[in-house]
C-alpha cells in the first residue's frame, strides 16, 4: 500500500507542476485574414459560419475556452491547431499559389460534404460549430463560385 501511494502522491506531483508549462497559444489577430476575404469574398453568413467553425484551428488567431489552462488539455489543443493550420491556414491565404487555393476551397468542400469538418472533438465543446445543412449549402456554394471565380474550373452551364 506504501508503494501505491508514494506513486499516486508523485503522480500528483507532476500533474501539478505539469499546470506551469504549455505550448505557446494560437493568438493573433482576425486581421490576419484579411487577405483571404478580400479575396475570397464570403457572404457575411459564409464569413459567420468560418468564425464560429473554422478559425481556431485553420487561422492564426484561436479561442481558447477555460480548460485550455488544464495541461494536458492545452497540448491536446495545440496539437489539433498545428495539424489544421498545416491542413488549411486561412491566414496565410495570401501566399498560396491559385491553384493551392482552388485545392484547399475543393478540400474544403469533401470535408464539410462528408461532415468530416469540423471535428466532432471540437463541436463536443463548441456547440454553435456544430454545422446545419443550411450553412453546409452555402459555404460549398460560396466555395464552388469561389473556385470557379480563380479561372481553373468551368463555369456551370
Amino acid at each position: 500500500m506504501k508503494i501505491l501511494k508514494k506513486i499516486l502522491l508523485f503522480l500528483l506531483a507532476a500533474f501539478v507542476i505539469a499546470q506551469f508549462f504549455g505550448p505557446e497559444k494560437n493568438v493573433g489577430s482576425l486581421e490576419s485574414i484579411t487577405a483571404f476575404t478580400s479575396d475570397a469574398h464570403p457572404s457575411d453568413a459564409v464569413m459567420t459560419t468560418l468564425k464560429t467553425a473554422c478559425f481556431d484551428c485553420h487561422s492564426n488567431n484561436s479561442r481558447y475556452p477555460w480548460y485550455n489552462s488544464i495541461t494536458p488539455v492545452n497540448y491536446w489543443m495545440a496539437d489539433h491547431v498545428k495539424h489544421g493550420k498545416g491542413h488549411l491556414n486561412f491566414s496565410d491565404w495570401e501566399n498560396y499559389s491559385i491553384k493551392k487555393k482552388d485545392h484547399k476551397l475543393d478540400e474544403v468542400i469533401e470535408m464539410v460534404e462528408k461532415k468530416e469538418m469540423p471535428l466532432p472533438s471540437y463541436t463536443w465543446t463548441h456547440g454553435d460549430a456544430k454545422l446545419t445543412d443550411k450553412q453546409i449549402e452555402d459555404l460549398i456554394s460560396w466555395a464552388k463560385l469561389t473556385r470557379i471565380g480563380y479561372g481553373l474550373q468551368p463555369k456551370p452551364q
